[in-house]
């Protein structure tokens, strides 16, 4: 059965993991260049969005359940479905009264069965496949997650920035912007009903994809967490997890709002199409040359001979936001290379965070430990995330930027601690 998984891998792995990324994105990213152009300001934006990476941080808390209760394929197809309810409801409050307020309640449940979701998919990714496979792998289903992400942060903002565009030539500013974007969540809704529907008839059946049902659950909960924070090395582990993204937890809820500022308060005065354009063509293209190398490089000589390479592929290419702050180009292909860069950084660097939380949580629990993983990742995005918008506010764009780059720091101090064989 594993090998009829294997050779149909590419018929379910880009979409579940295209299915994956979206709504974390839309929750993540396309919320803040939303309510940045709702009015609301950096502070709030990046306060509010950073808490709802909450779901994704305690996700290890409900992580043994879905080994327990029904199947990995059944989780992942219900949550589909679910995530598909909570993008109709935000579709739904925007153009009203409190929009704000209504469509962050959405966004919590769209968060709490997106890190569900996550949870089975991870799970049933790791059931499907050999461990080489898995590494071949990583590079696609990293790069179909980060397609999602530029999907959202690009086309779909562009679809919206035409739709601002449109509806302004014949509605107030106040009322053309809240359609528009509630127009943007219909489409969604309407493409994550088709990826349910896809993924009810396509993802394989694997006969290892059963419920686990090892004596109490309570008790088996527990060892869950008993057992992981035995494994070996797990201090360095964590520090690594949770410093790995240091940087990019900051400059991800800042970069947007960078762009679309005015050039009087510092920013780059796009507007939200452009902004749309560079993440979802050029950026698109040079995430995914980044993402399928590192992929195929780690499957070609390992983790451990690329580790530092990728910890600085991460980092370093965060260098193009110092030079926009600074020069304030204009050209837009310039900015939109410079933006390339920093992407083809993280398509390449991040295979390294993933693959290796995948060799960490190896073993019988492989799937709640994998979610114990992501959510301490998620935790080393939350907590920075909360306060960057008010350290933005504080201290200006400029040297806001030269501020990540000394983030960047304790990742290539914590990479040194890890142990690879």
């Amino acid at each position: 059965m594993k090998s009829k998984i294997t050779t149909s891998a590419w018929s379910w792995i880009p979409t579940l993991y295209f299915a994956q990324g979206l709504p974390y994105v839309i929750v993540m990213t396309l919320a803040v260049i939303m309510f940045k152009r709702l009015g609301i300001n950096n502070t709030d934006i990046a306060l509010y969005t950073s808490w709802l990476y909450l779901p994704w941080v305690i996700k290890p808390l409900w992580s043994p359940l879905v080994d327990i209760v029904k199947t990995k394929r059944w989780w992942v197809i219900s949550m589909q479905l679910v995530i598909g309810g909570g993008l109709a409801g935000i579709a739904f409050t925007l153009p009203g009264p409190h929009a704000f307020r209504y469509s962050l309640a959405f966004m919590w449940l769209l968060a709490f069965s997106s890190a569900t979701h996550d949870i089975a998919a991870d799970g049933f990714y790791m059931l499907g496949l050999d461990t080489k496979k898995q590494a071949f792998f990583v590079g696609i289903r990293n790069t179909a997650y980060r397609l999602a992400m530029l999907t959202g942060q690009g086309l779909i903002v562009m679809l919206a920035g035409w739709l601002e565009k449109t509806y302004s030539s014949t509605l107030p500013e106040e009322i053309a912007v809240p359609r528009a974007w509630s127009v943007t969540f219909y489409l969604l809704t309407a493409i994550f009903v088709l990826l349910f529907l896809y993924h009810q008839f396509i993802l394989p059946k694997p006969e290892n994809d059963t419920p686990v049902r090892n004596g109490n659950p309570l008790n088996a909960f527990f060892q869950t967490f008993i057992t992981f924070f035995q494994k070996k090395g797990i201090i360095a582990a964590l520090a690594f997890i949770l410093l790995f993204r240091f940087a990019e937890s900051q400059l991800v809820k800042i970069a947007s709002p960078f762009l679309l500022d005015n050039p009087e308060v510092g920013g780059l005065g796009l507007s939200t199409m452009q902004v749309g354009t560079i993440y979802g063509v050029v950026g698109l293209i040079a995430l995914t040359i980044g993402g399928i190398l590192g992929g195929i490089f780690m499957a070609r000589k390992g983790l451990k001979h690329w580790i530092w390479w990728m910890t600085a592929a991460m980092n370093l290419p965060n260098l193009v936001y110092v030079y926009l702050a600074f020069a304030h180009p204009s050209n837009i292909w310039l900015i939109s290379s410079a933006v390339a860069i920093e992407q083809f950084g993280y398509g390449f660097g991040f295979t390294a965070l993933t693959y290796f939380m995948m060799l960490f949580s190896k073993g019988p629990q492989q799937t709640a430990h994998y979610a114990i993983c992501t959510g301490f990742m998620a935790l080393g995005m939350m907590l920075p995330g909360m306060i960057s918008g008010y350290i933005q506010e504080l201290i200006g764009y400029q040297y806001f930027f030269l501020w990540i780059m000394l983030c960047t720091i304790p990742s290539f101090i914590a990479v040194k601690y890890i142990k690879l064989t």
